[in-house]
């Protein structure tokens, strides 16, 4: 499993340690059953804070990713088809948001935008 930390960016430690967990699971490259690195272990790895990582972890486990049991681990949660299509439904929200202010920024109309929609689908 791979974790690349950036101090630079905004984004909280435990937040990029989340979201790239997540993202590894909903792609399949973490598949279900499979066992996650130990709080202890990943923070060493990463030389940051143990808390951090539990942050991380409990987020992930809160939101169905990822189930822990005691005195075994952190394993990947079963998929929950719900929970895929919410996660992608938010991912498409932002792209869309993002779509949307490009296409102000440079005066395009809502008719506009749903024929280049359309034309993408005939491809």
């Amino acid at each position: 499993m791979d974790i690349i930390i950036s101090n630079a960016g905004d984004q909280p430690i435990y937040e990029q340690i989340y979201t790239q967990i997540r993202d590894q699971i909903l792609s399949d490259k973490l598949v279900e059953g499979e066992p996650l690195p130990s709080i202890r272990g990943l923070a060493k790895d990463l030389r940051i804070s143990v808390i951090t990582t539990k942050r991380a972890y409990e987020e992930l486990e809160r939101e169905g990713f990822i189930c822990t049991m005691a005195g075994k681990g952190s394993f990947v949660a079963p998929k929950n088809t719900e929970l895929i299509r919410e996660a992608n439904l938010k991912k498409i929200e932002a792209h869309m948001q993002e779509i949307y202010e490009l296409a102000a920024g440079c005066g395009l109309e809502k008719k506009e935008l749903l024929e280049m929609f359309a034309l993408m689908g005939e491809e």
